[in-house]
């Protein structure tokens, strides 16, 4: 029996995909491991959104055939399927199986032969070119499925990935070379997936994709988003629905109003900006300028005004002068951002912006990303103050070893909640946050806990 060990790199698509290669695998008797020393197989599912993920990856290869020199070591995943000669060099490969071919895994472990005795550490052991296993990302049509049980959360919020690739050509971004143009799992698989995570005691769901807001637009008949977040509704029993990542031109009035409408949608959005200075931004290629971007923070403070409002922040792009940092840092210090992810700009190879000429020193985006991540931190602990003296609605999480006197949970808003006690994971409560306490919130617990199912 084939023992099989993944190790996930890059978003939560990333992770939805490596959730499936175990769906597959487990369903052709192999059997998963704790750890890649104690396996026979390895996959690594890499990401290459920046050059650090991609020497993350090579790292990691490095490491993991150093420890287990007999594990056949696969490796998958957007970095496979951009540069698969440059991994397959590396010691310890045996395939690399780019996007277009990841289904085609769990047959490729099949066709291995019988996995050698394990080598003495002193013994040599020969390197042998990799396979590589690749072809056309745009001639994809399916969406792997399984929806990922790990990660944030402890194995209690389970996210689903129901979209993949992108049509859009932002000119600093790899991704749509990697994952091939949009397509979207059919409505009544949505459902199906939604109703069987329901049944078994989970009680959030978070929903994901590579460009979220496009679903649908690729199935005959065509199907908008919001008609499957209505159907989600309407047609299963899920207690409390959240979303990943969405385009800001994607946030219409109605979607907000749904939200807004519906306490089964968790109050978070979280909304690409990458700059709010219009020149970069057009640079970009990004679809919106500043004032669109303002204006559905403005929609959605109106309409939710507890709701977390979380931005991904590209600074460094070339020729970002600092006039232009500033317009982005001014930008969010005016307006109700609760927290932020900022990426240092890398030339990704293939993308248009890797061919300007007006590159930025790195002593320069370090300088702006250190900046960024300072206001970032500023406006998490001001929203976290905000909240003291609220009353919360908090899905408990599973304890953590590091502290087993309290109880760790997620608020709707998507704050980290600490529950002084000792509870089961996977319930609602009601909470009154009481003070901030680092980057949490000391929540103490109402008389009456709360069913959001009912």
């Amino acid at each position: 029996m084939t023992t099989f060990y993944i190790e996930q790199f890059g978003c939560r698509a990333t992770q939805a995909d490596g959730a499936a290669i175990e769906r597959q695998l487990r369903d052709r008797g192999c059997t998963a491991v704790r750890e890649s020393r104690a396996a026979d197989v390895v996959v690594l599912n890499t990401c290459t959104v920046t050059a650090a993920a991609d020497a993350q990856a090579r790292d990691a290869i490095r490491k993991i055939h150093s420890a287990n020199p007999a594990a056949r070591i696969i490796v998958t995943g957007c970095y496979a399927q951009r540069s698969p000669e440059e991994i397959a060099a590396l010691p310890g490969v045996t395939f690399v199986v780019g996007n277009s071919h990841r289904p085609q895994i769990p047959t490729l472990i099949e066709s291995l032969p019988a996995v050698p005795a394990f080598p003495q550490r002193e013994d040599p052991v020969p390197h042998h070119s990799a396979s590589i296993v690749t072809g056309d990302i745009f001639a994809a049509t399916d969406v792997l499925v399984a929806p990922v049980l790990g990660g944030e959360g402890n194995h209690t919020r389970p996210t689903l990935k129901i979209q993949d690739g992108c049509n859009s050509r932002c000119s600093f971004c790899v991704i749509p070379f990697v994952r091939g143009k949009s397509r979207s799992l059919p409505v009544r698989t949505v459902l199906s997936e939604i109703r069987r995570l329901s049944e078994s005691g989970f009680r959030e769901i978070v929903l994901s994709g590579i460009n979220l807001g496009t679903y649908g637009r690729d199935l005959t008949p065509r199907v908008e988003f919001l008609d499957v977040l209505r159907k989600i509704l309407d047609e299963t029993p899920v207690e409390r629905l959240r979303i990943s990542s969405i385009e800001p031109l994607d946030v219409t009035e109605d979607l907000i109003d749904l939200f807004a409408g519906q306490g089964r949608l968790a109050p978070h959005f979280h909304m690409p900006l990458q700059s709010a200075s219009d020149r970069i931004l057009a640079a970009m290629h990004r679809w919106y300028r500043a004032e669109h971007y303002s204006r559905r923070v403005e929609l959605i403070r109106n309409a939710l005004p507890h709701a977390a409002l979380g931005a991904d922040v590209l600074t460094g792009f070339p020729g970002e002068s600092e006039d232009d940092h500033a317009a982005t840092v001014r930008f969010i210090e005016e307006r109700p951002f609760t927290y932020l992810h900022v990426f240092s700009y890398s030339p990704r190879p293939g993308t248009k912006a890797a061919g300007l000429s007006n590159q930025i020193p790195g002593r320069i985006v370090k300088r702006r990303a250190r900046a960024l991540r300072v206001l970032t931190d500023r406006k998490s602990a001001e929203f976290r103050q905000s909240q003291v003296g609220r009353t919360l609605q908090v899905l408990t999480l599973h304890r953590s070893a590091n502290d087993p006197a309290s109880t760790p949970a997620l608020s709707e808003n998507y704050l980290s909640v600490t529950i002084p006690g000792v509870l089961p994971h996977n319930q609602w409560l009601t909470v009154r946050a009481v003070r901030a306490d680092g980057r949490h919130l000391i929540g103490l617990r109402q008389p009456e806990a709360v069913s959001l199912g009912a």
